[in-house]
This record gives structure tokens, sequence and C-alpha cells, in this order.
């Protein structure tokens, strides 16, 4: 710039000017690169035109059926933490509108706000008692929330995993699909009923193919959508029918959906990523929680390491894309750092996702969370913190080098 301030006071203004210009539509030309570009693999990497792309981010339960402010509260949140990732799992699923088939949760009261599941009159996928079969809302309350959820991230140039389904009911999930069908098997039923999964391919087929009015993209073709997961912890009962629902239902997105990496989404604690090795999953996740599986913080910093090596065996990126650990433990912040310093300096490791990130509601508070204590806020507490350090942390020790990934085989 010294020089070109030079050459302003003398003849060459003309040259400046021009090198200036060349100068800054290269830059933009990089920057539109990497928010048309999708995210793929290398290894145990995942890679941005290129680069290395180390996840970084959060999850959040609510958004799909959230309002719009609450939306852009997380997304902003994200943002601020430093976060490249948000996961987010299609839902409310519920029975028919005319209540002939009955919706099976009821979380917990009308008025609830949106992170205590109170999903107003938002539903993705009902009963639809005139025709007898699964239907989709396309609407205001249906997935015009998942058009503007898409687009609100894609203008942050932040990228999104999205679940197609979940298991549990909480919101409906596979649970709700099931009991469409007056089944009360809720491990073996919708992965092997043949009308469930139908009902699953027509909802995957109308996902990928739908095509957003707010930013004129198919799913499909949508970079800010980093991958597909079949579904949050699917835990099909026996474990071999689980291996062939998902390796059925992975190369039917693959079939479908080209451009986009695909993932489970099970939790794969035991047996540790059992799903790795189908073809069709481009990576691998887990789900880690320290109070859950009986494991002080050190062991579970040792259970990271495990779950990277295994990665480093089948040479495919894995996710820590849940875990927590509770607010009123003295050792919290600690504990984070631990783990998030762990994950940024194993090369083995592709990233972690924190459960769960919530913002301020309607109602202009942040919402209650008594029991678990997971929720992490933009309240610059030491988690916030903590959190926050390790973004830019894991920026400078793994996405630093600007020198491209030549020699390895990139997917899909």
């Amino acid at each position: 710039m010294n020089i070109c301030w030079q050459w302003v006071r003398g003849e060459l203004r003309g040259v400046c000017i021009l090198l200036l210009a060349l100068l800054f539509t290269s830059t933009a030309a990089a920057d539109h690169r990497s928010e048309t570009s999708f995210v793929k693999t290398s290894g145990t990497m995942f890679t941005l035109d290129g680069r290395p792309f180390f996840v970084t981010g959060v999850n959040n339960h609510y958004l799909t059926f959230a309002s719009p402010h609450e939306v852009t509260r997380v997304l902003d949140d994200s943002v601020a933490m430093g976060a490249n990732v948000v996961r987010i799992i299609l839902q409310p699923v519920i029975g028919s509108r005319d209540g002939s088939i009955p919706t099976i949760w009821n979380w917990p009261n009308p008025t609830a706000d949106s992170s205590n599941l109170g999903t107003g009159k938002a539903d993705l996928l009902y009963w639809d008692a005139m025709k007898n079969a699964m239907g989709i809302n396309d609407g205001p309350n249906g997935m015009q929330k998942i058009d503007f959820l898409i687009a609100e991230a894609g203008k942050r140039h932040l990228k999104l995993i999205v679940a197609f389904l979940d298991f549990w009911s909480y919101t409906g999930g596979a649970q709700q699909m099931r009991a469409w069908y007056g089944s009360a098997d809720k491990s073996n039923f919708f992965f092997s009923d043949p009308r469930t999964k139908r009902d699953y391919k027509t909802w995957v087929e109308h996902v990928i193919q739908r095509v957003n009015p707010l930013t004129g993209l198919a799913y499909r073709d949508d970079p800010t959508i980093m991958a597909w997961e079949l579904m949050n912890e699917g835990n099909a009962h026996p474990e071999s029918l689980r291996l062939d629902w998902t390796a059925e239902m992975s190369a039917y997105v693959k079939s479908l959906d080209p451009h986009h990496l695909v993932s489970s989404g099970h939790a794969n604690v035991e047996p540790k990523l059992a799903d790795l090795t189908i073809s069709t999953l481009d990576f691998g996740t887990w789900h880690g929680y320290p109070l859950y599986y009986g494991l002080t913080v050190r062991q579970f910093n040792k259970t990271i390491t495990e779950f990277c090596e295994i990665a480093g065996r089948v040479r495919k990126p894995v996710l820590l894309e849940e875990f927590g650990y509770a607010r009123s433990n003295r050792d919290s912040a600690e504990a984070y750092t631990e783990w998030l310093d762990t994950l940024a300096r194993d090369p083995n490791c592709g990233g972690w996702l924190v459960w769960r990130l919530v913002s301020r509601q309607e109602h202009g508070g942040y919402p209650s969370d008594k029991h678990d204590q997971f929720d992490v806020r933009n309240d610059g507490s030491p988690i916030w913190n903590v959190l926050k350090a390790a973004t830019a942390r894991a920026v400078q020790l793994r996405d630093s080098s600007l020198a491209p990934l030549t020699n390895a085989k990139e997917s899909p």
C-alpha cells in the first residue's frame, strides 16, 4: 500500500489503481469460491477449496421451528463464537391434524418457549387422514422455515449439518412415524417395515430436491449444507439391522445427491464407530457425555484420542458431534479447554460440535436449563470464553496453512 501511495502521487496513478482493482477482484473471487464450494474429505480431514476445514461447531435443537428472530440470534451467536458449522435436526413430526391419529408427544405445554420444545403450530411431517398417507408441510410453518434457516446461515458463511430425522420422540421423529401405523416397537419397526422405509425415502427425496425460493438453489446444489445425516441417534436393534438400514439409506441419499457428504448421525459409542466402514458414509460421528458414561474428565480425554485413532485406521474424518459437561461442575471450563485442545492438536480428529448453543428467546431471556446444564450462551461466561478461544486456536493450529492438499484424494 505504501508503494501505491507513492505511485498515486506520480505518473503511475493509473497502474496502481489497476493493480488494486486486480487485487480486490482476486480476493473477491477467492471469497466467492469459498461461499460456493462444497465441503469434501481428504483422509481424516475435511477440506474446503482444497484446504483443511477443521469443524468447530454447535448443535441447536429448535432452529427448525423457532421464530425468525430466534433463528438469527442463534446464527449470530454462532458467528460470535467463531463456529463454522451448525448442526440441526429436521422436526417436528406429528400425528394427523384432525386428531384421528394422535401425536405421541406433548412437550411440555402450549406456551413453552422454543428451546423447551414449544413448537407452536410448526410441523414438517404429518399423517394426512384424507389421503391415508404421510403428508409434507411446504408452507410457512413447515419447509419455508428451513428455507429461511439455510438462507440466513449462508449469509453468515456458516455451514449446516442437516439430520433428516430424529430417532427420539421429543418432537415426534421416527417414533411418531412408526406410531402412524399403530406400532409400539421403538427400535425395530421403523427400520424394517416397508411402509416406514418408503416414507423415509419419500421425505429424503423431497428435502434433497426442494428448491429454496430465497436462494434459487435446490438443497442438493446448496454448498451452505455441509452434510446430510440419516438420523440423529438412530438406535435400531439389533445392530445388524441398524447397519443394513444405514447402508441402504446412505446409498439412496448418494444416488440423489452426489455433492454433499453423508454420515449416519449415530452416537456410535458401543460398538465404537461400527458404521464407519460403510462405503457410502463419508465420515463418522460419535456423541460424548462423560456423566452418562461414568468417565472422569481425564478418561474422556483419552476416549477422544481413541476415537481419532479409529479415524486414522479407516482413513475417514470423525466428528465429536455432540458433547456436554454441566456448567455447575467446578472444573467445567478446564474440562472443555483440555478436550478441545486435544481435538485441535490430533491430526486424526476432524472437529467438534458442542451440545448445545442457545440464544435469547422471544421473551427476552435465555432458556431455562436446570437439568443437564449443557446449554452454552453468549454471556461472557468462562465456558463461552473457552469455546470462543478454542475456535481461534483451532484455526491457528489446523487451518492456517495456505498450501493446498495436492497429494490427497478428495471425496465426494
